[in-house]
């Protein structure tokens, strides 16, 4: 499989780019048959081989008939400026602020060593910043629990943001354990849950699931890439 995810502090392909590429080179979005995608430099073909550039000289090389589609991505907007820090005794009950939330993610990703924007890319594809948010199977919250998992995380009231973002990033933790770190399988579960990924020996061959993935990594992609801009801008 091309995607490679080697340790929890460089969980995607696109953290490495968010690295090494220039902010002043536009990004190039490579959706890949199998369902998965990654922002890359630019791509340049060698035979029947397509380089995906993660720098001036770095890259990762792939069957170019394993490329469905490639996509020039626009210049990524600039993050809004921090929120006011929370109320010393704020009603957790309550639809959290922009800062809250960041705190509880902050809080969550420490415990669990997850990168922050990996919670908030699960949070954004699952429920939109929703915390009211319920699916017609029932799953519930900002990382849209399930009743029975959030019973086994012992999760006591899943309408409560902080206690659904703890017990949605214990089980993405416990899942990228099963997997060793492959975040591909681990959202795969997430989403359609470990027995089918089991029983397909990866990720399942449902449409829903695939999409699932692909919107998450690409989320975390575009959060990556929208800091390396910030941050090169601010070091001219």
């Amino acid at each position: 499989m091309f995607s490679r995810f080697p340790s929890r502090h460089c969980i995607a392909l696109a953290s490495l780019v968010a690295m090494a590429c220039p902010a002043a080179h536009a990004f190039e979005h490579i959706t890949l048959r199998n369902g998965f995608s990654v922002d890359c430099v630019r791509h340049e073909a060698v035979g029947d081989r397509t380089r995906l550039y993660t720098g001036d000289t770095n890259y990762q090389e792939l069957a170019s008939a394993e490329i469905a589609s490639i996509e020039t991505l626009p210049d990524p907007p600039k993050p809004p400026p921090p929120a006011p820090a929370p109320a010393a005794h704020a009603d957790l009950t309550a639809t959290p602020t922009l800062a809250q939330l960041r705190e509880m993610l902050a809080h969550a990703g420490a415990e669990h060593d997850i990168d922050v924007d990996l919670l908030a890319s699960v949070i954004k594809t699952e429920s939109n910043f929703q915390v009211n948010a319920v699916s017609r199977a029932g799953a519930r919250g900002l990382m849209q629990l399930m009743p029975s998992t959030a019973h086994d995380l012992g999760v006591q009231d899943v309408t409560r943001a902080d206690q659904n973002i703890a017990g949605g990033t214990a089980y993405l933790d416990s899942l990228l354990k099963l997997y060793k770190d492959n975040l591909a399988l681990a959202l795969a579960a997430y989403n359609a849950g470990p027995a089918a990924v089991a029983k397909y020996h990866g990720v399942p061959p449902y449409r829903e699931t695939r999409a699932y993935v692909s919107r998450v990594i690409r989320e975390f992609n575009r959060r990556k890439t929208a800091q390396l801009t910030t941050t090169n801008v601010a070091s001219r």
